[in-house]
């Protein structure tokens, strides 16, 4: 586990370092005024959810045998493991890439409270837990105070 970690955490700050070398003064890979940060963290809250309602309906058809709810369980699994991997991409493409930033004074926080987010959707990708699913929500809650939703950032 040692050596995932800290193969991640090179991988990121390798990939902040790539974005930072690359250009100067334009941070958006994407004209900006099409993201809003409070509506990326409310989209990735959505997609937590998702991943809640998942584990709820995958405890709740575990042990059936019907084909029904079998079908219905892989749909779950699928959909659990698609909203849980959307979020690892939203921080990592666009949190991680365009607004953690090395000059701001809370960086070493505010990489570590994204990252946290990264391995709570690796987890609720590996597990079935309610219990892990609520964990990454939260995990998502704490960012909220780095975008509020009256922030708009500028060039």
């Amino acid at each position: 586990m040692k050596t995932f970690l800290k193969r991640t955490i090179t991988l990121t700050l390798s990939a902040i370092s790539l974005c930072l070398a690359s250009s100067v003064s334009a941070h958006c890979q994407i004209p900006c005024g099409i993201y809003a940060d409070a509506a990326e963290v409310a989209a990735i809250t959505v997609d937590a959810d998702t991943v809640i309602k998942a584990c709820t309906m995958i405890e709740e058809l575990a042990g059936k045998t019907d084909p029904q709810s079998a079908q219905q369980l892989v749909r779950w699994v699928t959909n659990k493991e698609a909203h849980a991997q959307a979020i690892i991409e939203s921080i990592s493409n666009y949190f991680l890439t365009q607004r953690v930033k090395a000059s701001q004074e809370d960086y070493a926080t505010r990489l570590a409270e994204h990252h946290a987010v990264i391995v709570a959707a690796m987890k609720a990708k590996q597990s079935a837990s309610v219990e892990t699913a609520e964990a990454l929500k939260a995990s998502i809650a704490v960012l909220e105070k780095h975008y509020p939703a009256e922030h708009a950032h500028s060039h």
